[in-house]
């Protein structure tokens, strides 16, 4: 892996465990194994870094959502799959914590590919709602826009709950409890 490879990951990483603000460049470049001329002679900075690293971990987040929702069956079997795959709930949302830092939300470039991503993920939810609403699966009542933005809403808070909790608990039962919401307006 090459020295920028290296100082994305590790930035990606550090992110998700400490955010913006208590990720340090001396904690990138130790984690890295790289000294700061390296980091330098790649990256303008740490918002630079920084900035790369978020565009890769959302990627990478829509890569595995597409994996899910773009299989065969159901519009619910592809949702509950999205819901229900394998994640660290307790280390939440790469992204979604991303919004809880200052120092991100209050920079426009940072901000841009979080809301994106989270964006897009509405987007898509929507689409595979309104696809199964137009194959008979779901009722006409159901609006995909707002289901879809529930669903985000549910997954998001579901990591705040469980780790506040510190148990996968509370996620878990966020998702039974949207997928059960999202099933009563099944048609099958």
């Amino acid at each position: 892996m090459s020295t920028a490879e290296r100082l994305i990951e590790s930035t990606r990483e550090l992110l998700w465990e400490r955010g913006y603000t208590g990720t340090s460049p001396k904690a990138i470049q130790q984690r890295a194994g790289a000294g700061q001329g390296s980091m330098y002679h790649h990256f303008a900075g740490k918002p630079d870094l920084a900035l790369a690293a978020i565009h890769r971990t959302a990627e990478e987040m829509r890569a595995k959502a597409e994996e899910q929702l773009a299989a065969p069956g159901t519009a619910l079997d592809r949702i509950t799959a999205y819901l229900r795959r394998e994640r660290d709930v307790l280390k939440g949302c790469p992204i979604g914590r991303l919004t809880q830092d200052p120092d991100v939300i209050a920079d426009p470039a940072l901000r841009a590919p979080v809301d994106d991503t989270l964006a897009w993920l509405r987007e898509r939810l929507a689409e595979v709602l309104a696809e199964g609403r137009e194959r008979g699966e779901l009722g006409p009542g159901l609006d995909p826009q707002a289901a879809a933005a529930t669903v985000v809403a549910v997954l998001q808070g579901g990591y705040v709950l469980a780790r506040a909790a510190d148990s996968v608990t509370p996620f878990d039962q966020a998702v039974t409890g949207v997928l059960a919401l999202l099933t009563a307006h099944g048609t099958r």
